[in-house]
């Protein structure tokens, strides 16, 4: 299946859009399998996914985009296939960031760096100070990135701040701990979208994750595409965020917001 260009606004376009969308982007070497392809090839395939969505987020206004690109555990697959990967990733930055420039978008990569090769982090680190002044979309990467070491390096720092005396054990709080994990200062995902069929969250944005809205799709992450991501958005706008409060609660908390009269 094609991935067709990002859908014009319309009327069927949700009005509420969240503004953290967080994708687990699955499927890539099944798709490629199921075509009779090298399982390379549907990683290639999900990088032309991947644009159509940036510039569906940028459409739409989203402000941020995070994308699971490489998990701290994808380096258990065949060596070939990490380094076929971390090529591409290589690849992909070459071509793409400044294209993401003309289109105001910030790159962010988060993830434990210092597993990639010198040359890929020295790349990285070059990709991120050219758009670092864009403010539109903030796309962040999280390539050798799990959940738990996001959590373990936030302690550490925190630990640290302890033993150097800044700090007291008992003035430690959420704010404190959101303050030290690699999306500091970003809004907390609203959506979480897996593809490719899958039922868990794979040690990916543990922490910020709390409260966000899940969708899981079938579709293979190189056939997600605008349309079907349209839909994701649409069923998110439908449902009814309560943050551990009642339903009467919200209605009436809409009811006295200005203009609802």
């Amino acid at each position: 299946m094609d991935n067709p260009g990002p859908v014009e606004q319309s009327a069927e376009t949700p009005l509420r859009v969240p503004r953290h969308v967080a994708i687990i982007m699955d499927g890539n070497g099944r798709w490629a399998q199921e075509r009779g392809l090298p399982r390379f090839s549907g990683h290639k395939a999900g990088v032309e996914t991947v644009r159509a969505v940036v510039e569906q987020c940028v459409k739409l206004n989203i402000e941020v985009l995070t994308l699971f690109a490489f998990s701290s555990e994808n380096w258990r697959r065949p060596p070939r296939e990490v380094r076929l990967l971390m090529d591409l990733f290589m690849l992909t930055l070459n071509r793409e960031v400044k294209r993401l420039k003309r289109n105001n978008v910030r790159l962010r990569i988060i993830g434990d760096h210092s597993g990639f090769s010198s040359r890929l982090q020295v790349k990285i680190r070059e990709a991120e100070e050219m758009t670092e002044a864009c403010t539109g979309l903030t796309l962040q990467i999280a390539a050798n990135y799990g959940g738990r070491w996001d959590l373990t390096q936030a302690a550490r720092k925190i630990a640290q701040l302890a033993v150097n005396g800044d700090i007291e054990p008992e003035s430690i709080t959420e704010e404190m701990l959101s303050s030290q994990i690699s999306t500091a200062g970003l809004p907390d995902p609203d959506l979480f979208i897996r593809t490719g069929g899958e039922k868990r969250l794979s040690n990916f944005l543990l922490w910020q994750s709390a409260y966000a809205e899940l969708y899981l799709t079938e579709v293979l992450w190189p056939d997600f595409n605008a349309a079907v991501f349209s839909q994701a958005l649409r069923d998110y706008a439908g449902r009814q965020r309560r943050f551990g409060r009642t339903t009467e609660q919200i209605i009436q908390q809409q009811a006295n917001v200005p203009g609802n009269e």
